[in-house]
Parts: C-alpha cells; structure tokens; sequence
C-alpha cells in the first residue's frame, strides 16, 4: 500500500518492539472523520485511558506550539468532548472491514 503524502510518521518506539500494534488511525476527509480502527484491549474501558491519553499528547502540543497552556487545552479538549457526548453533531457510521 503506498503511503500518502500527509501521512503520519510511525513513532520511533515502534521499531524493534515486538508486540507493538496500531489500534487506531483517524483522517479529516471532506470535513468529515475518517477512521480505521482495532477493538484490541479486552475492555471497552481501556478506549477511555486511551483517549484521555491522547488528550494529554495533544495538550502538550498546543503547549509547545504556544497556542495555550497545556491545562487550557486539556479544559478546552474535555469541556468539547463532553458536549459532543451529549448532543453529537455527527454520529457517524462504523463497518467492519476485516
């Protein structure tokens, strides 16, 4: 499969692990989301340490970027998530590719 040209590079701890695993891939297509994806832990409960783990990369990001403070934008990213989580502006749809 060839790689496209605003592909992320795969993080450097990857290489030389031999239980690494991709379990989640997002794109912004046409100002919507497209995503693929690995149920891959045992519980969905897991997806939640996942996300809010995400949440803090990204934080910090913006932090360093100097956008806002890392605390401004974990504010900013869960006051977001909490109001998509109750009134989504796309639900979306999911099928399984496998």
């Amino acid at each position: 499969m060839a790689e496209h040209p605003r592909q992320l590079d795969i993080p450097p701890g990857v290489w030389g692990s031999d239980d690494a695993a991709e379990v989640f891939r997002a794109w912004i297509v046409d100002n919507g989301l497209d995503v693929s994806f690995r149920t891959a832990f045992d519980s969905p409960s897991t997806w939640g340490i996942l996300l809010v783990d995400i949440a803090r990369h990204v934080a910090r990001g913006f932090e360093t970027d100097g956008v806002c403070s890392q605390e401004q934008a974990l504010e900013q990213i869960k006051a977001m998530f909490d109001a998509e989580w109750h009134r989504s502006s796309d639900l979306g749809t999911t099928e399984s590719r496998q």
